[in-house]
Parts: C-alpha cells; sequence; structure tokens
C-alpha cells in the first residue's frame, strides 16, 4: 500500500479531476510506452533486492518497493492469419503482413505488404479476423484484470489491444506512400480506414467485453507527430483521421467507463484540441524537446481539460544527466503539470538501455518525496 495519504485509486481519480493530490500518481511499465528495456528486475540490486528466482514476482516487488500506482492488463492482440510466418532467425511477418527484421537492437517493418496497392487490393487482401483469437487468450485477460481491480489496491491500465489507424497505414503502405495518399488518393485512405475501424470495433466487443469493467484507463496509441510539427494539417487531420478515431474511442465507451489515454511522440500542439474533442481525457507522452510542446504552454492551454502523462525528458536528461539533474527535473515537471493535480509521473517514452538504473531511481524517488 501507498506509504502517503492517498490511497492509489483516490490518487489517480482526483488526478483525473484535476484536484490537489499528496504527490502525482506514477507508472513504470504498465503501458507499452512507459517500459524499460530488459524489465524492472534490472533495478532489483540497486533496491537491496534479491535477483533470482522468478522474473514476474521480483518485478512485482520492484513495482512496490518504488511505491508504483499502476498496474496493467492486455497489450497488442494478433488473431491467428495466413499471413504470419517466420522467415528466418531474425525476420518474421506479423498477422497483417508487414515484414519485421531484427537490427540488433529492435525489431524495425522493412516489408511493406499494401505498397503501391489499389482500393481492389484492399476488398482482396486477407485482413485478420478477431473472432479468430482463442477464447481461453481472452478468458485469461479477463481474469487477470478480474484479480487486479478486486485484488490489489492498485490502478489498473488496460493496454490497447491494436494499432491505430494512421500509423498502421504507413506501416502497411509505407511512410511515403501512405503520406502522399493522405494528400492524391483520399478515397484509398477513407477505405483503409474504414477497414480497420471495422477491425477494431469487433475487437473492442471481445477485448473490453472482457476487461471493461475492471480497468480505470485505456491507452491508444498512434504517432501523429514529428520533432517539429505534425505528419500532417490540421485540416487534413480533421477531415480524414479525426472522424475514425472519434468513432473508435465512442465505441469503446459502450464497453467500459475506463479513461481514454492517447500517445502520440513528437510536435502535436496544432491537434490538441482535435484530440480533446475526439474524446481524449489523457495525453501522452509530453515530447518536452519538440517544437511547442513546453510543459508551461501545455498546462496553460489546455491543463483544465487534459491530464498530462509523462514528460520526463528522455532525449537528454534521463540518459545523459545525472541523478540530481533527474530530480530536479521532476519536481520542475511536478511544478508545472501538477498544478491542481491533472498528472501522472513517467517518463517521455521508453526507458532504453542508455539510461543509467540511477536515473530511473531518482526519476520515481523524487516522486516519491513529495508525498512524504
Amino acid at each position: 500500500m501507498s506509504h502517503s495519504q492517498l490511497s492509489y485509486r483516490e490518487r489517480f481519480a482526483r488526478s483525473l479531476s484535476h484536484q490537489e493530490v499528496d504527490r502525482p500518481p506514477m507508472d513504470l511499465n504498465a503501458t507499452d510506452m512507459t517500459t524499460m528495456e530488459g524489465n524492472p528486475r534490472r533495478l532489483a540490486g540497486l533496491l537491496g533486492l534479491p535477483t533470482g528466482g522468478d522474473g514476474e514476482a521480483l518485478d512485482e516487488a520492484v513495482l512496490q518497493a518504488l511505491d508504483i500506482d499502476v498496474r496493467c492488463v492486455g497489450g497488442i492482440l494478433s488473431p491467428p492469419n495466413v499471413l504470419q510466418r517466420s522467415i528466418s532467425a531474425t525476420e518474421y511477418a506479423d498477422t497483417w503482413g508487414i515484414i519485421y527484421q531484427h537490427n540488433g537492437h529492435h525489431w524495425e517493418a522493412v516489408g511493406r505488404p499494401l505498397a503501391g496497392a489499389t482500393l481492389d487490393d484492399l476488398e482482396r487482401y486477407p485482413w485478420p479476423d478477431p473472432a479468430r483469437l482463442p477464447a481461453q487468450e481472452i478468458a485469461a485477460l479477463g481474469e487477470r484484470a478480474r484479480y487486479l481491480y478486486e485484488e490489489t489496491p492498485y490502478v489498473v491500465c488496460g493496454r490497447h489491444p491494436y494499432y491505430g489507424i494512421f500509423e498502421l497505414g504507413c506501416w502497411m503502405c509505407g511512410f511515403d506512400d501512405f503520406l502522399y495518399r493522405l494528400a492524391g488518393e483520399p478515397e484509398f485512405v477513407a477505405r483503409f480506414f474504414e477497414i480497420i475501424l471495422n477491425y477494431q470495433k469487433r475487437l473492442d466487443e471481445i477485448y473490453y467485453g472482457a476487461v471493461g469493467r475492471y480497468i480505470h484507463y485505456t491507452t491508444s496509441g498512434d504517432d501523429f507527430g514529428t520533432q517539429t510539427g505534425p505528419f500532417l494539417s490540421l485540416k487534413m487531420f480533421e477531415r480524414l483521421i479525426k472522424p475514425y478515431f472519434a468513432a473508435r474511442i465512442a465505441h469503446i465507451r459502450t464497453f467500459t467507463e475506463a479513461a481514454f489515454f492517447h500517445h502520440s511522440c513528437g510536435s502535436i500542439y496544432t491537434l490538441i484540441p482535435s484530440l480533446i474533442e475526439a474524446g481524449v481525457q489523457i495525453l501522452n507522452p509530453i515530447q518536452p524537446r519538440a517544437f511547442a510542446m513546453e510543459p508551461e504552454r501545455l498546462k496553460a492551454e489546455f491543463g483544465d481539460r487534459l491530464t498530462f502523462y509523462g514528460g520526463v525528458d528522455t532525449q537528454e536528461i534521463l540518459p545523459n544527466g545525472a541523478p540530481q539533474d533527474v530530480a530536479r527535473e521532476v519536481r520542475r515537471l511536478i511544478g508545472i503539470l501538477g498544478q491542481k493535480g491533472g498528472y501522472i509521473l513517467s517518463p517521455a517514452h521508453v526507458f532504453q538501455e542508455d539510461v543509467p538504473l540511477e536515473n530511473i531511481l531518482a526519476l520515481y524517488r523524487a516522486g516519491v518525496a513529495l508525498g512524504e
């Protein structure tokens, strides 16, 4: 249990309602965007925990030692499909037909199954079918969610079970191909988005039907931004993407009362009002070095309508700073984004292996110290 005055769930609820809290809720490893390469157990030695034994138990021991507020269930689901295959030890095709290759550090998409495709190709394509997901896999997710909700004190995050429409288009067609189509072939893009939205809705019924009653928030990921601005104009976003994004959020809400969290890397300042209108309540990751994404600006303009999640710089401070630099930055962010609640403390993206373990500890210890 938390060592501070509020329970984990009270703290989260107050943060979403923009009320003062003892300290911000903290997340490590609950979302796809706040994980730690190599798993939290890498921190065990620094925390004085035994480093052997069961991996999952050790991960949980680390989360408890850091007083982390959130636990998770779910993740991307992959219905069995004819497109899936292992090509070699370093190459495979997923359920969408995208070919991935391991580059020595991570899996990178290299094969674009819809590059140069036509509208007829979209109709003939062997799309994955959510109905083919094994029933026992869904039942296990439901039981995990029930256990977390009923038998632990933690906030429960339901990770999103599918990719975003924009990023999936870029992966399946190639970025250059799909970005051209947004401008030159909007009818292709509309049909692609219709197909993906239909897939999402069918999977919503299965996934959120199992976990929806037990989760406090659910995630979403779709990268709309680069370091200097969005991939596309606001006008194009509102015409081509927002209707499908908003329809997806509305559909999810027929199965759960969970708050809706959306992740987009990069500079998306101009898109934020549209994201709020579509139904986003929690915005992640707050990439502070991207153009116009300064925490002061975002809190002043959107702090009464959004809860901010993340923000601790993974481009410079976390990999290159000292622990005292990290602690100072955490205190600064909480002073800005955490005014009257509305902030959840986590890194601006995954802790990669270039981040010293001491800096990870410094981040969370600085957060806990505010509630003592």
